[in-house]
């Protein structure tokens, strides 16, 4: 048996027994074919090396429960300040290719402040408009995003809130797709206030413990 067929058949096994994680022998499985992945130069460098392998893991268990490619998945699966994130993009598409809906759409009104959208599709069974919450830019500035430092909102307005309205869409028709995870757009522009106020967190707590101890030291003198 090559080595080829060998890790096609193992993909196999571990696709048709219902996970990465449900058994010894499907982990072993998966941890062959990750090792593979995770040598290739053409996946992510969050995916590369040994370092990588557990990141090939999830996204193999990821794929498995979304019945997608694990490349497929590792191409769009982005981790953006340590937690895992879909591109844009990759939602739309599995939106407009999984032939529950008509291709999502947008409708947008309005220029620099008063710019607002919102995303809708028709559903095909039962012929019903589905369309998602409304994204301004007052909404951007209230809640931060496009005020950071070299924020795509300052740059590239229409385009984010497309992309913000498709992530909302997403949420409420098919959250599936998003299997609990937002965009890395989303993640961006929320998640860098909690990064931001993670050092001093940290430094606070390291100077409590430097203080303790000094003065268990004093009391043991």
């Amino acid at each position: 048996m090559t080595e080829q067929t060998s890790a096609s058949n193992a993909l196999a096994v571990s696709q048709d027994s219902g996970g990465v994680f449900t058994g010894i022998q499907q982990f072993e499985n998966a941890q062959r074919i990750g090792k593979a992945l995770a040598s290739s130069a053409l996946v992510p460098k969050e995916y590369q090396g040994q370092q990588g392998l557990a990141n090939v893991l999830v996204a193999m268990e990821i794929a498995n429960r979304m019945n997608l490619s694990p490349l497929q998945v590792m191409q769009n699966l982005h981790i953006i300040h340590g937690r895992p994130s879909w591109s844009s993009q990759f939602i739309i598409a599995m939106i407009n290719g999984c032939g529950r809906f008509t291709p999502l759409d947008y409708n947008v009104t309005g220029e620099g402040d008063t710019l607002s959208c919102f995303a809708y599709a028709t559903e095909l069974a039962t012929g019903k408009e589905l369309r998602g919450p409304v994204v301004t830019m007052a909404m951007a500035k209230r809640e931060g995003w496009a005020t950071k430092s070299g924020s795509k909102w300052q740059t590239m307005p229409d385009l984010m809130c497309r992309y913000r309205a498709a992530a909302f869409w997403g949420r409420l028709y098919v959250p599936e797709f998003l299997v609990g995870m937002k965009t890395q757009e989303e993640v961006i522009d929320i998640e860098t206030v909690e990064v931001q106020e993670a050092p001093s967190i940290v430094a606070d707590l390291n100077e409590k413990i430097k203080t303790e101890g000094d003065s268990q030291d004093d009391a043991v003198w």
